[in-house]
């Protein structure tokens, strides 16, 4: 083994050493550094379109969309994500169809 790879290797070994020692150290002092809050994960915005045009039962233009999905979820959804987002699932033929320009609504066999 060359040197350069083994002093690498080894560089590698005494930080992740060291780090496991610092919070061996931090827990026998009894630190109470809180954790970062996890982040719950809710409804992707597609699946909250799709809840939203599901209980609408007919299409909806992106600004009434937005609209209820602030009211039914209380998310601020970003409009051209939306967009995006739907109109790529509308290509794939999953769950979405346009009919009209920023204008949503289910296919039948998703209704």
């Amino acid at each position: 083994m060359n040197d350069d790879l083994k002093e690498s290797i080894l560089s590698i070994f005494e930080a992740s050493l060291d780090a496991q020692l610092r919070a061996v150290r931090r827990l026998r002092k009894g630190d109470k550094t809180p954790l970062p809050p996890v982040r719950k994960k809710g409804p992707s915005q597609v699946d909250m379109a799709y809840d939203v045009l599901k209980k609408a039962r007919s299409p909806l233009h992106v600004s009434i969309l937005l609209d209820r999905i602030h009211s039914a979820f209380g998310a601020t959804v970003d409009r051209e994500s939306l967009v995006s987002s739907l109109t790529k699932k509308v290509a794939r033929q999953d769950r979405f169809l346009r009919t009209e320009k920023n204008t949503f609504g289910l296919r039948p066999e998703a209704r």
